[in-house]
């Protein structure tokens, strides 16, 4: 059974595994369609663990965290190779 609404209009957790090939291209990769897509996760985000009454640390500490992976992910190639040098 087809699904009532169009593909270019489903957001991506909606999207089948068939019909994700033809879901990709769809998007908008311009700087602009890039800023949009960061701007509508960022509102929701900051919405439900930073602009909270009762707050607490985290949702700054999921954004460190993000991060520190980030940064050992970047260099952990340098990092490897510190860890197999012998220091004698």
């Amino acid at each position: 059974m087809a699904s009532p609404i169009p593909v270019k209009e489903k957001k991506l957790m909606d999207v089948k595994l068939g019909e994700l090939p033809g879901w990709i291209p769809m998007r908008d990769f311009t700087p602009r369609g890039i800023a949009g897509a960061f701007q509508r996760g960022y509102y929701p985000y900051y919405n439900k663990y930073v602009n909270v009454k009762k707050g607490n640390v985290a949702g700054i500490s999921m954004v460190l965290a993000a991060y520190v992976l980030f940064n050992y992910c970047r260099c952990y190639k340098e990092l490897k190779h510190e860890r197999l040098r012998k220091y004698h």
